[in-house]
């Protein structure tokens, strides 16, 4: 499987909501196993500089580059790019059989880090 995610900025954060509207497009496209489009709610204490995230599930390389390849996917760029700053993306490769780190372990690990000055 494959996690595709994309990050947004806007260029005025009055448009954030036409952006959502413009990625939601994408929603429609019917390779994704999963795909959300959402505001971000920027608690972060280091930084809040994204205003929206896609998150999507593809079964395999083929099925991202036909999402990718749709009309509605272009439709959305010619929503979205004239609205946005900045667009961040990262595609990785979920491992198969390996499960997910619980909260308690990522919880002591981040205890681990910021007790000796790590971000």
């Amino acid at each position: 499987m494959i996690r595709h995610i994309v990050l947004f900025s806007a260029k005025d954060q009055a448009h954030i909501d036409q952006i959502i509207q413009g990625l939601r497009v994408l929603t429609t496209i019917p390779h994704a196993r999963r795909l959300e489009v959402a505001r971000n709610r920027k608690t972060d204490q280091l930084g809040n500089d994204i205003d929206v995230v896609v998150y999507g599930e593809f079964d395999n390389e083929t099925e991202l580059a036909a999402y990718k390849a749709h009309d509605l996917y272009q439709e959305s760029i010619r929503r979205v790019r004239p609205l946005r700053e900045l667009r961040f993306a990262a595609d990785y490769n979920v491992p198969t059989g390996e499960r997910c780190v619980s909260t308690s372990v990522i919880s002591s690990k981040a205890l681990r880090i910021d007790s000796t000055g790590g971000d």
